[in-house]
């Protein structure tokens, strides 16, 4: 018996469906009373879906990586703060974020320093997204205590349109091959 139990292996290419799928199965055989942490999944739409399959914790580079090429989490779903609708928007990334960067700058100011490579971009792009899931969690554990997950993830997912499956795929055959990772 051990005091928790990890598991890996997935979301390393696959789509998402066999994904989730590989969670219940795989959740269904540990005990319910030992946390239950899954690394590497750190999009926001896969946690609220791998917390409603019964994972408790999780590990992921994605909101560093992301945020390092501009993404920002907000509660509709990722924003490029390159584009052009952010040049002139005074208002922070996601009003009434509570993170160094909303509180403190605009998103014209960070599509500013994105446009000039400016290593503050991706600082506080990364401080915006880690504290975005540390907020995301918050509110899952609350929801959670309160009896209304099932809701709340209802919520969430019904606002926050996530990033192309295909793009998503894309991307990560890219990224694994680069590290001479791809099968």
């Amino acid at each position: 018996e051990f005091p928790g139990y990890a598991i890996g292996g997935l979301s390393i290419g696959e789509p998402k469906k066999v994904t989730l799928a590989m969670i219940e199965e795989t959740v269904a055989l540990l005990p319910k009373n030992k946390p239950r942490y899954l690394m590497g999944v750190g999009s926001p739409e896969d946690i609220i879906e791998a917390v409603a399959r019964g994972i408790d914790m999780f590990d992921s580079a994605l909101p560093t990586r992301v945020a390092r090429n501009g993404a920002l989490f907000t509660w509709q779903g990722r924003r490029n703060i390159g584009n052009a609708a952010y040049s002139q928007m005074e208002q922070p990334i996601v009003p009434g974020c509570d993170c160094y960067a909303c509180r403190n700058f605009s998103a014209a100011y960070l599509h500013h320093l994105f446009g000039c490579d400016e290593l503050l971009a991706y600082r506080l792009a990364t401080i915006h997204n880690l504290s975005f899931i540390s907020e995301l969690m918050r509110k899952i554990r609350d929801a959670i205590q309160d009896g209304t997950f099932l809701s709340f993830k209802d919520n969430f997912l019904s606002n926050y349109q996530p990033a192309d499956e295909q793009i998503r795929l894309s991307q990560k055959q890219k990224w694994l091959k680069r590290r001479n990772l791809s099968p």
